[in-house]
């Protein structure tokens, strides 16, 4: 038997006037999804447990069978994983994001949470650059992918409050950066600002009419989780294929493998085709499969209704298309296909709702005419208040 779990990162969303009272999820062409909600079993699960922060940490951590309440200790050690940065005791680390921000007479307004999606290679010279000048007391930045990086500091302190960028995206966040507890991160904050505004990489890209980098961003602190794999918990080999390094390090917590897919950018332009391509290869010799796509919540953070549908066809066509054309040649198995959790376009973040999901097996389909939608997940009735049980319904355990 093969399991694998398809995630359409921020699918989810709400109702939009714009098609009807239709959502995104509905109005878009989804065949293959409607296929497997009328052969499988469709519901919604909690993936962001009450009282949580509803980020694709929590959620992701949930989906691969982890309860966040006992095993979430913060989004950036997971990064760290991936990036193969091993924590000592004292270190914490950050989520670097890069980010454009504008200085109005309102205030100091957050751009862009994405520096216009900068890319990998821009961005690796300027976290260098950065590390040249600010790495020093304890403090060393580690580039990622795009504009998402990690910054180690021996003296941070994971109580400090911060706030992911993406909910900010258009507000004025000057008032966030108060004198407090947390001034030391503000400070390097602000001391990124003359170091970037002079960085050869943003005057070229000012010059191409692209947003550049103007500020680092830190959030989502913690200190490394302890967490049993996979393997020891059910017996099970696998690998975790996605452009984001939160997902991979999670995955690489959980012992999964992680594979590096050439030309996956976290993005609507990624390789679907090399990374379904990977998880079929890595399935002739391994239990599961974690096949983790970003474009659909990169479109709901910009609020940007025609790039959400985009996103979401694309990961229909692209993605569970060929999946399970792949698999139906592979023998036995069972799907999971998700989103982690609701960014609705009218709110451009995270929110908390309980994710629909369906689950397959090939080898019991069966025949109730119903859509792969919020609504019809609801009305099926089925309701798992732990997301972290999820796993474990997959695995019929």
């Amino acid at each position: 038997m093969k399991y694998v779990i398809l995630v359409g990162d921020g699918m989810g969303d709400y109702p939009m006037a714009e098609l009807g009272g239709k959502t995104p999820l509905e109005a878009a062409k989804t065949p293959y999804m409607d296929e497997l909600a009328r052969q499988g079993e469709l519901g919604c699960a909690r993936t962001i447990p009450l009282g949580k922060e509803p980020g694709s940490d929590i959620a992701n951590l949930a989906i691969m069978g982890y309860d966040p309440a006992r095993y979430h200790t913060g989004r950036a050690p997971l990064e760290a994983a991936a990036l193969g940065v091993e924590l000592g005791p004292a270190e914490v680390a950050f989520r670097c994001n890069l980010v454009t921000l504008r200085h109005e007479d309102s205030g100091l307004i957050m751009e862009d949470y994405a520096a216009g999606h900068i890319t990998s290679e821009e961005a690796r010279e300027i976290i260098q650059v950065l590390d040249s000048a600010l790495g020093r007391d304890g403090r060393r930045f580690y580039p990622g992918v795009s504009y998402r990086h990690l910054l180690v500091w021996t003296e941070g302190d994971a109580a400090w409050r911060t706030y992911p960028p993406h909910d900010w995206t258009g507000k004025e966040v000057g008032h966030l950066m108060v004198a407090g507890a947390a001034a030391p991160l503000w400070d390097l904050v602000r001391a990124s600002w003359p170091i970037l505004k002079d960085c050869a990489i943003n005057r070229r890209r000012l010059a191409q009419g692209k947003k550049p980098a103007t500020s680092i961003w830190l959030w989502g602190q913690g200190r490394p989780p302890q967490m049993p794999t996979l393997k020891e918990r059910f017996g099970l080999t696998g690998a975790v294929i996605s452009a984001v390094d939160l997902i991979r390090g999670i995955g690489k917590y959980a012992g999964l493998k992680p594979i590096l897919v050439p030309g996956a950018t976290g993005f609507l332009d990624t390789n679907y085709a090399g990374k379904v391509a990977a998880a079929l290869a890595a399935l002739k010799d391994m239990d599961l499969v974690f096949v983790h796509v970003e474009a659909p919540d990169e479109a709901g953070h910009s609020g940007n209704l025609q790039l959400k549908l985009q996103a979401i066809e694309d990961f229909d066509a692209k993605v569970v298309g060929p999946m399970r054309a792949g698999l139906d040649q592979l023998g036995d198995y069972r799907l999971l296909v998700l989103c982690d959790h609701l960014t609705p376009l009218k709110l451009r973040t995270h929110t908390a709702e309980p994710a629909p999901f369906i689950l397959f097996d090939s080898r019991t389909p069966a025949d109730r005419p119903r859509p792969y939608s919020e609504a019809a997940a609801k009305t099926a009735g089925l309701l798992l208040d732990q997301g972290a049980d999820l796993l474990p319904r997959l695995l019929e355990k």
